[in-house]
């Protein structure tokens, strides 16, 4: 049980919502969370959410964080959450390509570098996970460790398989079917019990935090993928797990994978930390996709990993 409660359905004090644009004009959600004066900086940290995501649904995760001394920021990927959309039906989870978000990435992490004390810890999750992997590897950023949970290194290919989906997508989205929901179930943000629930988290009560957010700010909400979403996922994929790129990021990896997943394939996530030089693999066989909302038998020894693995990595300045 996580000793300092705090309110999940409620913006703690000290964090600050802005804007951040890059040079293209897209306008961006952006949070800030400063370390507590009162103590010594432990560092500072990005953190960055998923596909349809939004930071709000961590607000218990990083608060622990915070408490911890970290220096807390991050931003919603364009097109989703606060970041606008891509398209002018805005429950479609569009992109072209993956490359567009990891642009954006480099030139907030550069910033982010230049500004706060080290040592620097970008942590994200699922879909986040493969953008920052991927950015980190092709741009070589000087980051101190990455934490990265329930990577969606490959999207779950169920129940076509990994080959198969990349073609029906491909075959979609040529049609004209681009711009279009991949499908419609377990997306939407439902009620706690539902399959999609089963999905994400056995914690009924965590679940229910994104309700209650959505109420709060229904702009953030956004459905399903589209099959362009699809291709671009596949595409990005190819790329990270091209001959040699994984084998030259040399930084220390805590990949923290849920073995019952199914919304991303755990067996890339094992693949990717055979292949990195100093990664660390913490495989949990209970949770489920949303490790950092799990019931507290299974995301308590979690955050335990993170910590042990921060100290060790990325350890407190003298």
């Amino acid at each position: 049980m996580n000793e300092n409660l705090i309110d999940r359905r409620a913006y703690p004090e000290g964090l600050r919502l802005s804007r951040w644009r890059t040079a293209d004009g897209w306008d961006h959600r952006r949070f800030d969370w400063p370390a507590d004066d009162a103590k010594p900086a432990r560092g500072s940290m990005i953190f960055q959410a998923g596909r349809g995501d939004y930071f709000e649904k961590y607000i218990e995760t990083l608060d622990e964080w915070h408490r911890a001394g970290w220096n807390l920021r991050g931003f919603d990927w364009r097109g989703q959450a606060g970041s606008g959309r891509f398209l002018t039906d805005p429950t479609v989870g569009h992109v072209e390509s993956f490359d567009i978000w990891i642009e954006d990435f480099t030139l907030f992490l550069d910033a982010w570098l230049a500004e706060t004390p080290g040592p620097h810890v970008v942590v994200a999750h699922s879909m986040g996970g493969h953008l920052v992997l991927r950015q980190l590897i092709e741009q070589r950023s000087a980051v101190d460790a990455v934490v990265l949970s329930a990577p969606m290194l490959e999207v779950s290919g169920r129940p076509l398989g990994q080959r198969l989906g990349r073609l029906l997508a491909r075959l979609c989205a040529r049609i004209g079917w681009g711009d279009q929901h991949a499908w419609q179930e377990n997306e939407r943000p439902s009620l706690p019990g539902s399959s999609r629930q089963r999905l994400l988290t056995h914690c009924q009560d965590r679940y229910a935090d994104e309700m209650d957010w959505i109420e709060q700010i229904p702009g953030i909400r956004i459905g399903p993928p589209s099959w362009q979403w699809l291709v671009a996922a596949f595409a990005s994929s190819a790329k990270l797990f091209a001959p040699g790129l994984l084998e030259r990021f040399d930084k220390p990896v805590l990949l923290i994978g849920a073995a019952q997943d199914r919304l991303v394939n755990p067996d890339a996530i094992r693949r990717a930390a055979a292949r990195l030089p100093d990664a660390q693999l913490h495989m949990d066989r209970l949770s489920l996709h949303e490790v950092f909302r799990e019931i507290d038998e299974i995301r308590t020894p979690i955050m335990k990993t993170i910590r042990r693995f921060l100290d060790e990595k990325a350890p407190a300045p003298r």
